[in-house]
């Protein structure tokens, strides 16, 4: 038999559930990465992970690796013997460092000459020679940012390891792993099974595992508790709303789940049902219900990991545990309606923002100022913007917003609306955070735009001001994450706003001396690179992004028309050629003096019929062209200038431009210089040549 199943189980203490799918996700990859690093070949590959839990099972692995020719080469062939004919001590030296006599090298030729080498066939290595290796290296590589120990052992584990599972096979002795000898054995669930499962194959893991009320598979079980949660709400003639982090934390919590549904006092319900779903979701792992018209129902659905004898007792205890948290929910509600978001603005001066950048009121006051200036820019009321500004950030103080802190914002909508605030300003407080992830929504008002932008440009220009921008591990202010806001409201609401003057105005608002010199533009060429990472997920080539970056543009809604207008000329058959040509006249205008003055192309001194040609083309496109620019068409204006490759190339190989007599060489660079700046207006397109 050449190829046997692999079987790997650490059985452990219950496993962080937020991070059990990466955790199994990475056992998997680590331990096919080690079987191909030593080139073991091997069929269908699967994972396990539960909350005691991570296992790969694999099938078909090779027992051992395939024999390797090698060549292994040494000193030049003719430098291998003295005069004498005796070896030389590089060859000597060589032949003793592969453990053989110089007589039994031979002479290899290579795209170098002859070297004087070794021929010989290396046994492949065995799998279960190796097989502890692997596990271990895949054990290393696991994304734990802190480990830990018990006992007396000086092992390190996320939890604590109870038993290993190694199988080759029947075989299942292959050293210790974390302090524990390898063997056969697991273990089910904690509560339904008793004692140990011994395996006889690896085969028969999942079906073994089933048996002891423990479904192993992470994928499976997950689509089980969609299943069952489904099934609840539909009995209740209701919509379950299944969030997938919140799916994967619960599939990381269960190992046999039973879906329960349970339920609350009506009078809840007065309450923002933002709150409730928090309360639910982030304390209880509660999936919540809505009905036909996406109205908070009084019900939750929950993951027990047992098969309860007396289910309504387990439903009672969790409508026990979730009734005191609603209730708190409730009460803050109502507390926090007594005191107008207006009256909470002077709290905020007990707040630091960040040391040297003063207190969030501070910030709140040079939002609201930057926030006016925005509105008026985009045709949005000033007096909205400038009065949402002012509330932005009072719901910080609020009881609703210490207890529940994804509320931010949200309260304060609810809030503003209870105040009599104008719907226009309560809707951009709620919506100041859009987007809070990517492809999250945007704000959807004038208003709203000028309150998110200024609140994220306020920061970025202070965090970068004193010294602290984002570095390759550390983001504190997530500001990357601000400047992609920024772009994509910018952009998706197509608001035509220079980037660098809104940055200015931002740093305007700062006391002299708070700010480092030279911030602005330091922000700006952080932001607009951000957008690198934008066109890369669209697979947008950054040559792409690269011709149009040349340009040191600052409309990030102008930047993202004429990425898109050079990536469709891009993919025209004349954009390579037309590229290189660009690429050619940027290398030949760069090598002029500093001081070289150029002029207007003279019909007079154009003696070559291509360059005449060149001229006549360049003349009668560029009208055409420059027209689409007037209407910032700038696809259309390079699929018109595509019209240019074959005067140019023609150009190229019938013209000398560095001709010996200085008129005729002069005005044959002032008509280069025009070629290239009629592109210049779009895009530096000599950016679309790929280095090699």
């Amino acid at each position: 038999m050449n190829t046997d199943t692999l079987l790997v189980e650490l059985g452990t203490e219950e496993l962080p559930p937020r991070a059990l799918k990466s955790l199994g996700l990475s056992f998997r990859d680590g331990i096919v990465a080690g079987l191909a690093q030593r080139e073991l070949g091997h069929g269908e590959v699967q994972w396990f992970a539960t909350p005691r839990r991570l296992a790969v099972l694999i099938a078909d692995v090779q027992l051992k690796a395939a024999d390797q020719d090698v060549e292994l080469l040494g000193p030049p062939a003719d430098r291998a013997r003295d005069a004498e004919g005796n070896w030389t001590p590089a060859a000597a030296g060589f032949a003793r460092k592969q453990g053989v006599t110089a007589d039994e090298l031979v002479e290899i030729d290579t795209p170098k000459g002859a070297r004087l080498g070794l021929r010989k066939t290396e046994a492949g290595v065995a799998t279960a020679d190796c097989l502890n290796d692997i596990i271990n290296e895949s054990i290393a590589g696991l994304p734990i940012p802190k480990r830990m120990r018990w006992g007396a052992s000086r092992v390190e584990f996320v939890r604590p390891v109870h038993w290993v599972v190694a199988m080759l096979g029947e075989q299942s002795d292959h050293g210790e792993i974390l302090g524990l000898a390898t063997g056969n054995t697991t273990r089910g669930h904690r509560f339904h099974s008793a004692g140990d499962i011994v395996l006889q194959r690896p085969e028969d893991y999942e079906e073994a595992l089933k048996a002891a009320r423990v479904v192993a598979s992470f994928d499976e079980r997950q689509q089980m508790i969609r299943d069952q949660v489904e099934v609840e709400a539909s009995a209740l003639q209701a919509t379950a709303v299944i969030d997938p982090d919140l799916l994967d934390e619960v599939t990381g919590l269960v190992e046999w789940p039973v879906a329960l549904t349970g339920s609350f006092e009506e009078r809840f319900l007065e309450v923002p049902a933002e709150a409730l779903v928090s309360s639910m979701k982030e304390h209880q792992k509660y999936f919540h219900l809505v009905d036909d018209d996406n109205r908070l129902k009084p019900n939750f659905i929950t993951l027990a990991n047992i098969e309860s004898s007396d289910p309504i007792q387990v439903i009672a205890g969790n409508e026990r545990v979730i009734r005191p948290r609603l209730a708190d929910a409730a009460f803050f509600y109502d507390t926090d309606r007594k005191t107008s978001l207006e009256s909470r603005v002077q709290k905020l001066e007990s707040i630091v923002f960040q040391n040297k950048l003063g207190t969030v009121a501070d910030k709140s006051r040079r939002v609201q100022a930057l926030a006016g200036e925005l509105a008026a820019k985009i045709g949005s009321p000033v007096d909205q913007a400038q009065r949402a500004a002012l509330l932005s950030k009072t719901d910080l103080v609020t009881e609703m917003v210490l207890e529940f802190a994804d509320m931010q914002g949200i309260a304060g909508a609810y809030y503003a609306r209870h105040d009599g605030e104008d719907g226009a300003v309560a809707d951009a407080i709620a919506q100041q955070y859009w987007p809070r992830f990517a492809g999250d929504r945007l704000p959807e008002s004038g208003t709203a735009c000028a309150l998110g932008l200024a609140d994220r440009l306020d920061t970025l220009v202070g965090i970068f001001g004193i010294g602290q921008p984002p570095t390759g591990s550390k983001d504190p202010f997530a500001l990357r994450r601000a400047s992609l806001a920024v772009l994509r409201i910018i952009v998706e609401n197509e608001l035509d706003l220079d980037l660098a003057e809104c940055l200015a105005l931002a740093a305007g608002q700062y006391p002299q001396g708070v700010l480092a010199e030279g911030t602005t533009g330091q922000v700006l060429e952080y932001m607009i690179e951000r957008f690198r990472a934008w066109y890369e997920e669209d697979n947008i080539p950054v040559e792409v992004f690269r011709a149009v970056a040349a340009r040191g543009l600052s409309r990030p809604l102008d930047i993202q028309q004429r990425v898109l207008a050079v990536h469709a000329f891009s993919q025209l058959p004349e954009a390579a050629a037309l590229a290189a040509a660009n690429k050619r006249v940027s290398n030949i205008l760069g090598k002029l003096d500093a001081g070289h003055e150029f002029g207007g192309v003279s019909a007079d001194l154009l003696a070559e019929p291509a360059e005449k040609a060149l001229q006549d083309k360049l003349g009668s496109l560029s009208e055409l062209a420059d027209q689409h620019l007037a209407r910032g068409e700038y696809r259309q204006a390079l699929a018109c200038l595509a019209g240019l490759r074959e005067p140019v190339d023609q150009f190229f190989d019938d013209v000398m431009v560095n001709a010996e007599d200085e008129s005729l060489r002069n005005n044959r660079l002032n008509l280069l210089k025009a070629l290239r700046d009629q592109f210049l207006e779009v895009a530096d397109i000599s950016q679309l040549v790929v280095a090699r």
